[in-house]
């Protein structure tokens, strides 16, 4: 389940460009879908995402495995799952609150963005000093 560099970009741009187009006829007020329908594009190109992180890390879990990737790839695999989910719970929030589902706080809605950003600072952080001490 290996996707080469431009299956991932172009995968990225058709979801991204399905999900804009979508944005903007709600937002106009073109079509009256649920906001959660509106999202599907976001939601299915994490999943699919999601999925290919399992099954590489499920990977690693082999016999034949050669662990000379050693434990930083599986730690970053596991920042990458653990953001896509912040990704995901955020989403489901934000449809929430538009829905008038839930009567929240837009600050609260954000609390799994901004751990998400948080983690990625630190993420960023530790790869510039990691690379400094070398």
């Amino acid at each position: 389940m290996k996707m080469s560099l431009i299956q991932r970009v172009l995968l990225s741009w058709v979801f991204s460009l399905i999900f804009l187009i979508m944005l903007v006829l709600k937002l106009d007020s073109k079509i009256n879908w649920n906001w959660f329908l509106i999202f599907l594009p976001v939601w299915t190109f994490d999943t699919i995402i999601i999925l290919i992180l399992i099954v590489k890390m499920v990977g690693r879990c082999k016999p034949d495995f050669d662990p000379g990737d050693g434990e930083q790839s599986l730690k970053r695999r596991l920042w990458y799952l653990t953001a896509l989910l912040l990704k995901l719970a955020f989403c489901l929030t934000l449809c929430s609150r538009l829905e008038r589902l839930v009567d929240m706080w837009v600050s609260v809605v954000c609390v799994p963005l901004w751990a998400l950003l948080g983690g990625a600072l630190v993420e960023l952080g530790q790869s510039v000093f990691h690379f400094r001490r070398d």
